[in-house]
Protein backbone atom coordinates (compact mmCIF):
# COMPACT_ATOMS: atom_id res chain seq x y z
CA UNK A 1 0.00 0.00 0.00
CA UNK A 2 1.54 3.63 -0.84
CA UNK A 3 0.49 6.24 1.44
CA UNK A 4 0.40 9.45 0.19
CA UNK A 5 0.67 12.79 2.67
CA UNK A 6 -1.63 16.10 1.29
CA UNK A 7 -2.39 18.64 3.31
CA UNK A 8 -5.79 18.28 1.45
CA UNK A 9 -7.25 15.20 0.19
CA UNK A 10 -10.07 16.05 -2.61
CA UNK A 11 -12.29 13.86 -5.13
CA UNK A 12 -9.32 15.14 -7.61
CA UNK A 13 -6.80 13.84 -5.86
CA UNK A 14 -8.45 11.41 -4.96
CA UNK A 15 -9.38 10.07 -8.70
CA UNK A 16 -6.05 10.86 -10.56
CA UNK A 17 -4.04 8.81 -8.12
CA UNK A 18 -6.21 5.82 -8.13
CA UNK A 19 -6.04 5.92 -11.95
CA UNK A 20 -2.26 5.53 -11.89
CA UNK A 21 -1.55 3.98 -8.93
CA UNK A 22 -4.96 1.28 -8.75
CA UNK A 23 -5.72 0.78 -12.35
CA UNK A 24 -2.62 1.28 -14.25
CA UNK A 25 0.40 -0.07 -11.79
CA UNK A 26 -2.26 -2.24 -9.65
CA UNK A 27 -0.96 -0.54 -5.95
CA UNK A 28 -3.36 0.12 -3.79
CA UNK A 29 -3.28 3.69 -2.15
CA UNK A 30 -4.16 5.78 1.21
CA UNK A 31 -3.96 9.18 1.93
CA UNK A 32 -3.28 11.02 5.28
CA UNK A 33 -2.89 14.73 6.33
CA UNK A 34 -1.20 13.85 9.60
CA UNK A 35 2.46 13.76 9.22
CA UNK A 36 2.95 11.45 12.40
CA UNK A 37 1.22 8.90 10.34
CA UNK A 38 3.10 9.54 7.60
CA UNK A 39 6.41 9.43 9.81
CA UNK A 40 5.67 6.10 11.22
CA UNK A 41 4.47 4.39 8.16
CA UNK A 42 7.18 1.22 6.88
CA UNK A 43 5.62 0.65 3.23
CA UNK A 44 6.61 2.87 0.46
CA UNK A 45 5.62 6.59 0.74
CA UNK A 46 5.18 10.32 -0.59
CA UNK A 47 4.23 13.49 -0.07
CA UNK A 48 1.97 15.84 -2.51
CA UNK A 49 1.89 19.48 -2.49
CA UNK A 50 3.71 22.75 -3.01
CA UNK A 51 7.03 22.00 -0.74
CA UNK A 52 8.63 19.47 0.46
CA UNK A 53 8.20 18.14 4.62
CA UNK A 54 11.83 17.29 4.61
CA UNK A 55 13.61 14.60 2.78
CA UNK A 56 10.72 12.31 1.41
CA UNK A 57 10.12 11.47 -2.01
CA UNK A 58 8.40 14.35 -2.83
CA UNK A 59 5.88 15.27 -6.20
CA UNK A 60 5.42 18.73 -6.39
CA UNK A 61 1.79 19.73 -7.15
CA UNK A 62 0.85 22.22 -9.71
CA UNK A 63 -2.98 22.97 -7.85
CA UNK A 64 -5.25 21.89 -10.32
CA UNK A 65 -5.94 18.85 -8.35
CA UNK A 66 -7.15 20.83 -4.60
CA UNK A 67 -9.06 23.69 -7.03
CA UNK A 68 -12.70 23.46 -7.74
CA UNK A 69 -14.99 24.71 -10.62
CA UNK A 70 -13.68 25.34 -14.11
CA UNK A 71 -11.80 28.32 -15.41
CA UNK A 72 -9.12 28.35 -18.98
CA UNK A 73 -5.81 27.27 -17.66
CA UNK A 74 -2.63 27.95 -19.45
CA UNK A 75 -0.28 24.87 -20.37
CA UNK A 76 2.88 24.56 -22.20
CA UNK A 77 3.79 21.38 -23.60
CA UNK A 78 7.13 19.74 -23.31
CA UNK A 79 8.84 16.86 -24.52
CA UNK A 80 10.13 14.32 -22.21
CA UNK A 81 11.89 11.38 -22.81
CA UNK A 82 10.31 10.70 -25.65
CA UNK A 83 6.87 11.86 -25.01
CA UNK A 84 5.24 14.93 -23.65
CA UNK A 85 4.84 16.09 -20.46
CA UNK A 86 2.74 19.26 -19.36
CA UNK A 87 2.44 21.48 -15.66
CA UNK A 88 5.84 21.95 -14.78
CA UNK A 89 7.09 21.57 -11.44
CA UNK A 90 10.52 22.53 -9.78
CA UNK A 91 13.76 20.84 -9.08
CA UNK A 92 12.69 19.38 -5.22
CA UNK A 93 10.18 17.04 -7.47
CA UNK A 94 11.33 13.74 -8.21
CA UNK A 95 9.16 14.24 -11.51
CA UNK A 96 9.57 17.53 -13.63
CA UNK A 97 5.92 17.20 -14.20
CA UNK A 98 2.91 17.40 -12.22
CA UNK A 99 1.68 14.13 -14.06
CA UNK A 100 -1.33 13.83 -11.53
CA UNK A 101 -3.04 16.63 -12.58
CA UNK A 102 -2.00 16.35 -16.09
CA UNK A 103 -3.93 13.23 -15.71
CA UNK A 104 -7.06 14.70 -14.06
CA UNK A 105 -7.29 17.46 -16.82
CA UNK A 106 -7.24 14.45 -19.49
CA UNK A 107 -9.69 12.13 -17.88
CA UNK A 108 -12.15 14.93 -16.73
CA UNK A 109 -12.10 16.09 -20.14
CA UNK A 110 -11.50 19.19 -18.65
CA UNK A 111 -10.95 21.03 -22.17
CA UNK A 112 -14.54 19.93 -23.23
CA UNK A 113 -15.75 22.00 -20.17
CA UNK A 114 -14.57 24.99 -21.60
CA UNK A 115 -16.07 27.02 -24.74
CA UNK A 116 -14.97 25.69 -28.02
CA UNK A 117 -16.25 25.44 -31.57
CA UNK A 118 -18.61 22.04 -32.06
CA UNK A 119 -18.50 20.73 -35.38
CA UNK A 120 -21.90 20.43 -37.30
CA UNK A 121 -23.33 17.27 -34.98
CA UNK A 122 -22.69 19.28 -31.83
CA UNK A 123 -19.16 16.93 -31.49
CA UNK A 124 -15.92 18.46 -29.83
CA UNK A 125 -13.57 17.88 -32.82
CA UNK A 126 -10.36 16.81 -32.23
CA UNK A 127 -8.99 19.95 -33.55
CA UNK A 128 -9.68 21.99 -30.37
CA UNK A 129 -8.14 19.46 -28.34
CA UNK A 130 -4.57 20.04 -26.44
CA UNK A 131 -3.33 16.84 -27.32
CA UNK A 132 -4.24 17.21 -31.06
CA UNK A 133 -2.40 20.41 -31.26
CA UNK A 134 0.05 19.22 -29.32
CA UNK A 135 0.42 16.02 -31.53
CA UNK A 136 0.57 13.52 -28.37
CA UNK A 137 -3.15 12.44 -29.71
CA UNK A 138 -1.50 8.98 -30.68
CA UNK A 139 -0.07 8.26 -27.20
CA UNK A 140 -1.77 7.23 -24.55
CA UNK A 141 0.86 9.68 -22.36
CA UNK A 142 -1.40 8.83 -18.79
CA UNK A 143 -0.24 5.23 -18.96
CA UNK A 144 3.50 6.54 -20.20
CA UNK A 145 3.79 9.03 -17.15
CA UNK A 146 2.43 5.64 -14.89
CA UNK A 147 5.51 3.84 -15.56
CA UNK A 148 7.68 6.59 -15.39
CA UNK A 149 5.98 7.01 -12.00
CA UNK A 150 6.65 3.49 -11.23
CA UNK A 151 10.71 3.58 -12.08
CA UNK A 152 10.46 6.30 -9.36
CA UNK A 153 8.95 4.35 -6.59
CA UNK A 154 11.27 1.28 -7.50
CA UNK A 155 14.16 3.58 -7.05
CA UNK A 156 13.10 4.44 -3.40
CA UNK A 157 11.32 1.71 -2.92
CA UNK A 158 12.69 -1.51 -4.61
CA UNK A 159 10.34 -3.77 -2.67
CA UNK A 160 7.07 -2.24 -3.71
CA UNK A 161 4.87 -5.08 -4.86
CA UNK A 162 3.00 -4.05 -8.13
CA UNK A 163 0.26 -6.71 -10.11
CA UNK A 164 1.21 -6.14 -13.34
CA UNK A 165 -1.30 -6.43 -15.94
CA UNK A 166 -1.54 -7.55 -19.37
CA UNK A 167 -2.23 -6.43 -22.67
CA UNK A 168 -5.28 -7.03 -24.18
CA UNK A 169 -7.51 -6.48 -26.69
CA UNK A 170 -11.29 -5.59 -26.34
CA UNK A 171 -12.84 -4.28 -30.23
CA UNK A 172 -16.20 -3.12 -30.80
CA UNK A 173 -18.47 -3.04 -33.63
CA UNK A 174 -21.19 -0.98 -34.35
CA UNK A 175 -24.36 -2.68 -36.12
CA UNK A 176 -26.66 0.34 -36.39
CA UNK A 177 -27.16 -0.84 -40.39
CA UNK A 178 -26.96 -4.71 -39.99
CA UNK A 179 -28.99 -4.59 -43.46
CA UNK A 180 -28.27 -2.89 -46.51
CA UNK A 181 -31.37 -4.42 -48.34
CA UNK A 182 -33.46 -6.58 -46.55
CA UNK A 183 -35.93 -5.74 -43.96
CA UNK A 184 -35.79 -2.15 -44.54
CA UNK A 185 -39.48 -2.02 -46.01
CA UNK A 186 -41.21 -0.94 -49.41
CA UNK A 187 -40.63 3.04 -49.48
CA UNK A 188 -36.85 3.05 -48.51
CA UNK A 189 -35.87 0.14 -51.26
CA UNK A 190 -38.38 2.07 -53.61
CA UNK A 191 -36.18 5.15 -53.03
CA UNK A 192 -33.14 3.10 -53.41
CA UNK A 193 -33.80 1.43 -56.47
CA UNK A 194 -34.62 5.13 -58.26
CA UNK A 195 -30.97 6.38 -56.60
CA UNK A 196 -29.24 3.80 -58.38
CA UNK A 197 -30.77 3.94 -61.35
CA UNK A 198 -30.35 7.74 -60.98
CA UNK A 199 -26.36 7.58 -60.34
CA UNK A 200 -26.07 4.33 -63.09
CA UNK A 201 -24.78 2.11 -60.39
CA UNK A 202 -26.30 -0.82 -62.15
CA UNK A 203 -24.47 -3.49 -59.97
CA UNK A 204 -26.48 -2.16 -56.70
CA UNK A 205 -29.43 -1.87 -58.24
CA UNK A 206 -29.29 -5.74 -59.47
CA UNK A 207 -27.67 -6.49 -56.49
CA UNK A 208 -30.32 -5.24 -54.33
CA UNK A 209 -33.23 -6.96 -56.60
CA UNK A 210 -31.82 -10.28 -56.05
CA UNK A 211 -31.25 -9.46 -51.54
CA UNK A 212 -35.15 -8.88 -51.98
CA UNK A 213 -35.54 -11.91 -53.95
CA UNK A 214 -33.94 -13.95 -51.49
CA UNK A 215 -31.25 -15.01 -54.30
CA UNK A 216 -28.23 -13.85 -52.24
CA UNK A 217 -27.41 -12.75 -48.69
CA UNK A 218 -27.49 -9.35 -47.64
CA UNK A 219 -23.83 -7.95 -48.05
CA UNK A 220 -24.06 -6.09 -44.68
CA UNK A 221 -25.00 -9.18 -43.19
CA UNK A 222 -21.68 -10.36 -41.72
CA UNK A 223 -22.28 -11.37 -38.44
CA UNK A 224 -22.12 -15.42 -39.05
CA UNK A 225 -18.29 -14.43 -39.97
CA UNK A 226 -17.89 -12.13 -36.95
CA UNK A 227 -19.27 -14.71 -34.54
CA UNK A 228 -16.94 -17.91 -36.38
CA UNK A 229 -13.98 -15.75 -36.31
CA UNK A 230 -14.44 -14.81 -32.41
CA UNK A 231 -14.88 -18.30 -31.23
CA UNK A 232 -11.11 -18.40 -32.61
CA UNK A 233 -10.20 -14.77 -31.23
CA UNK A 234 -8.06 -14.15 -28.09
CA UNK A 235 -9.75 -10.54 -28.36
CA UNK A 236 -12.74 -9.79 -26.19
CA UNK A 237 -15.78 -8.46 -28.89
CA UNK A 238 -18.63 -6.07 -28.07
CA UNK A 239 -21.37 -5.89 -30.87
CA UNK A 240 -23.95 -2.76 -30.41
CA UNK A 241 -27.27 -2.13 -32.14
CA UNK A 242 -29.34 0.53 -32.61
CA UNK A 243 -33.48 -0.02 -31.77
CA UNK A 244 -34.31 3.55 -31.84
CA UNK A 245 -35.08 5.68 -35.38
CA UNK A 246 -31.69 6.27 -37.55
CA UNK A 247 -29.47 9.34 -38.09
CA UNK A 248 -31.87 9.42 -41.43
CA UNK A 249 -34.60 8.04 -42.83
CA UNK A 250 -32.73 6.20 -45.36
CA UNK A 251 -30.77 4.60 -42.46
CA UNK A 252 -33.84 3.66 -40.19
CA UNK A 253 -34.37 0.09 -40.36
CA UNK A 254 -37.59 -1.83 -38.73
CA UNK A 255 -36.21 -3.20 -35.58
CA UNK A 256 -39.66 -4.71 -34.59
CA UNK A 257 -38.79 -7.14 -37.03
CA UNK A 258 -38.50 -11.13 -36.21
CA UNK A 259 -35.33 -11.35 -38.16
CA UNK A 260 -33.55 -8.24 -36.68
CA UNK A 261 -34.76 -9.45 -33.14
CA UNK A 262 -33.14 -12.80 -33.98
CA UNK A 263 -30.23 -11.77 -35.17
CA UNK A 264 -29.39 -9.81 -32.03
CA UNK A 265 -30.03 -12.66 -29.89
CA UNK A 266 -27.95 -14.77 -32.19
CA UNK A 267 -25.02 -12.30 -31.53
CA UNK A 268 -26.02 -12.12 -28.09
CA UNK A 269 -25.70 -16.12 -27.81
CA UNK A 270 -21.84 -15.47 -28.46
CA UNK A 271 -20.52 -12.56 -27.19
CA UNK A 272 -21.55 -9.34 -25.49
CA UNK A 273 -24.21 -7.19 -26.83
CA UNK A 274 -24.57 -3.72 -26.48
CA UNK A 275 -27.12 -0.55 -27.36
CA UNK A 276 -26.17 2.46 -29.42
CA UNK A 277 -28.77 5.04 -28.25
CA UNK A 278 -30.05 6.59 -31.33
CA UNK A 279 -28.91 10.58 -32.30
CA UNK A 280 -32.69 11.81 -31.79
CA UNK A 281 -32.99 10.46 -28.13
CA UNK A 282 -29.70 11.77 -26.57
CA UNK A 283 -31.12 15.00 -25.46
CA UNK A 284 -34.05 12.96 -23.95
CA UNK A 285 -33.73 11.23 -21.09
CA UNK A 286 -37.41 9.44 -21.06
CA UNK A 287 -36.59 8.51 -25.05
CA UNK A 288 -32.77 6.41 -23.95
CA UNK A 289 -35.16 4.87 -20.81
CA UNK A 290 -36.96 3.53 -23.68
CA UNK A 291 -34.61 1.98 -25.68
CA UNK A 292 -32.54 0.56 -22.81
CA UNK A 293 -35.92 -1.09 -21.76
CA UNK A 294 -35.97 -2.43 -25.22
CA UNK A 295 -33.08 -3.82 -25.04
CA UNK A 296 -33.32 -5.09 -21.85
CA UNK A 297 -36.55 -7.24 -22.93
CA UNK A 298 -34.77 -8.31 -26.22
CA UNK A 299 -32.16 -9.76 -24.65
CA UNK A 300 -33.62 -10.81 -21.37
CA UNK A 301 -30.62 -9.66 -19.64
CA UNK A 302 -29.51 -6.28 -18.11
CA UNK A 303 -27.97 -3.99 -20.06
CA UNK A 304 -23.80 -3.14 -19.32
CA UNK A 305 -22.52 -1.21 -22.09
CA UNK A 306 -23.65 1.56 -24.65
CA UNK A 307 -22.20 3.68 -27.25
CA UNK A 308 -23.94 7.33 -28.74
CA UNK A 309 -24.76 7.30 -32.24
CA UNK A 310 -22.41 9.25 -34.30
CA UNK A 311 -20.32 9.32 -31.46
CA UNK A 312 -21.38 12.62 -29.76
CA UNK A 313 -20.32 13.06 -26.02
CA UNK A 314 -22.14 16.36 -24.73
CA UNK A 315 -20.73 16.37 -21.09
CA UNK A 316 -20.96 15.96 -18.23
CA UNK A 317 -25.26 15.25 -19.69
CA UNK A 318 -24.67 12.58 -21.43
CA UNK A 319 -22.84 10.60 -19.01
CA UNK A 320 -25.14 11.42 -16.40
CA UNK A 321 -28.42 10.32 -18.57
CA UNK A 322 -26.24 6.92 -18.34
CA UNK A 323 -25.62 7.28 -14.71
CA UNK A 324 -29.42 7.44 -14.40
CA UNK A 325 -30.27 4.64 -16.36
CA UNK A 326 -27.38 2.49 -14.34
CA UNK A 327 -25.57 1.53 -17.16
CA UNK A 328 -22.12 0.67 -16.15
CA UNK A 329 -20.10 1.19 -19.32
CA UNK A 330 -19.52 3.72 -22.01
CA UNK A 331 -17.51 3.36 -25.35
CA UNK A 332 -18.45 6.82 -27.08
CA UNK A 333 -14.89 8.21 -26.28
CA UNK A 334 -13.00 8.45 -29.51
CA UNK A 335 -13.02 10.92 -32.29
CA UNK A 336 -14.49 9.65 -35.48
CA UNK A 337 -12.02 11.12 -38.03
CA UNK A 338 -9.02 10.84 -35.82
CA UNK A 339 -6.78 8.56 -34.80
CA UNK A 340 -5.70 8.26 -30.40
CA UNK A 341 -6.39 8.70 -27.02
CA UNK A 342 -8.84 11.42 -27.03
CA UNK A 343 -9.01 10.57 -22.76
CA UNK A 344 -4.58 10.34 -22.98
CA UNK A 345 -5.26 6.77 -21.49
CA UNK A 346 -5.83 3.18 -23.24
CA UNK A 347 -6.87 2.02 -19.77
CA UNK A 348 -10.39 2.21 -18.85
CA UNK A 349 -11.07 5.08 -16.45
CA UNK A 350 -14.67 6.24 -13.79
CA UNK A 351 -15.93 9.46 -14.97
CA UNK A 352 -15.59 12.78 -13.24
CA UNK A 353 -18.31 15.06 -13.49
CA UNK A 354 -16.26 18.42 -13.09
CA UNK A 355 -19.61 20.67 -12.40
CA UNK A 356 -20.48 18.47 -9.09
CA UNK A 357 -16.55 17.03 -8.26
CA UNK A 358 -17.65 13.79 -7.42
CA UNK A 359 -16.14 10.62 -8.85
CA UNK A 360 -19.35 7.98 -10.31
CA UNK A 361 -19.45 4.40 -11.26
CA UNK A 362 -19.53 5.02 -14.92
CA UNK A 363 -16.85 3.09 -16.88
CA UNK A 364 -15.45 5.02 -19.66
CA UNK A 365 -13.69 2.87 -22.17
CA UNK A 366 -11.47 4.60 -24.34
CA UNK A 367 -10.88 3.74 -28.27
CA UNK A 368 -7.84 4.02 -29.94
CA UNK A 369 -9.59 4.95 -33.41
CA UNK A 370 -12.61 4.37 -35.82
CA UNK A 371 -11.99 2.06 -38.83
CA UNK A 372 -13.93 5.20 -40.45
CA UNK A 373 -10.40 7.38 -39.44
CA UNK A 374 -8.17 5.37 -41.74
CA UNK A 375 -10.72 5.88 -45.01
CA UNK A 376 -7.90 8.56 -46.25
CA UNK A 377 -5.48 6.14 -45.98
CA UNK A 378 -3.65 4.16 -48.41
CA UNK A 379 -3.84 0.57 -47.74
CA UNK A 380 0.53 0.14 -46.56
CA UNK A 381 -0.42 3.30 -44.37
CA UNK A 382 -3.63 1.64 -42.90
CA UNK A 383 -1.56 -1.07 -41.80
CA UNK A 384 1.59 0.66 -40.73
CA UNK A 385 -0.44 2.97 -38.75
CA UNK A 386 -2.78 0.34 -36.85
CA UNK A 387 0.26 -1.83 -36.07
CA UNK A 388 2.00 1.26 -34.53
CA UNK A 389 -0.89 2.27 -32.87
CA UNK A 390 -1.35 -1.57 -31.39
CA UNK A 391 2.51 -1.86 -30.75
CA UNK A 392 2.04 1.88 -28.58
CA UNK A 393 -0.67 -0.05 -26.37
CA UNK A 394 1.31 -3.27 -25.73
CA UNK A 395 4.36 -1.12 -24.59
CA UNK A 396 2.25 0.24 -21.34
CA UNK A 397 0.12 -3.44 -20.87
CA UNK A 398 -2.93 -1.55 -21.61
CA UNK A 399 -5.85 -2.17 -23.57
CA UNK A 400 -6.63 -1.65 -27.40
CA UNK A 401 -10.16 -1.49 -28.70
CA UNK A 402 -10.92 0.17 -32.27
CA UNK A 403 -14.35 0.80 -33.57
CA UNK A 404 -15.39 -1.18 -36.10
CA UNK A 405 -18.80 -1.88 -38.45
CA UNK A 406 -20.29 -4.73 -39.73
CA UNK A 407 -19.96 -3.27 -43.31
CA UNK A 408 -15.99 -3.37 -42.59
CA UNK A 409 -16.77 -6.90 -42.91
CA UNK A 410 -18.08 -7.68 -46.40
CA UNK A 411 -16.46 -9.80 -48.95
CA UNK A 412 -14.47 -7.12 -50.72
CA UNK A 413 -13.01 -5.66 -47.32
CA UNK A 414 -9.75 -8.02 -47.47
CA UNK A 415 -7.73 -6.03 -44.57
CA UNK A 416 -9.96 -5.41 -41.97
CA UNK A 417 -11.07 -9.18 -42.19
CA UNK A 418 -7.43 -10.07 -41.87
CA UNK A 419 -6.94 -8.24 -39.11
CA UNK A 420 -10.23 -8.48 -37.47
CA UNK A 421 -9.27 -12.58 -37.61
CA UNK A 422 -5.61 -12.01 -36.52
CA UNK A 423 -5.74 -9.53 -33.79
Amino acid sequence: MLLIHTQKITPRLDFAFKHICTRILGVKVQFTSVIEDFISHQGPKLSYGRQPMGNELFIQSQGLLTQRGIEAIEITVQPWQGSIGFFEVGEKSALPFDIFSATFYLLSRYEEYLPHLKDHLGRFPAEESLAFQEKFLQQPVIDIWAFRFKEVLLQHFPDTQFSNRSFEKHHMVEATQPFAYSQRGFLRNFIGYLRDLGKLRMRSFFRRGRVLLKLRKDPFDTFNWMMNTAKNSDAKISVFFQLGDGFSFLESINTKRKKYRMLVKFVGDYTEVGLTFSFHSLPDYELLKVEKHQMDELTHRKLRSSMNDQLLVDLPHSYRNLLELEVEKDVTMVYEDHLGFRAGTCTPFLFYDLDYEIKTPLIIHPLAGTSLAFKPYTKAETESEIYRLLDTVKSVNGTFSLLFSNRDFTAGQVFWRRFFSEN
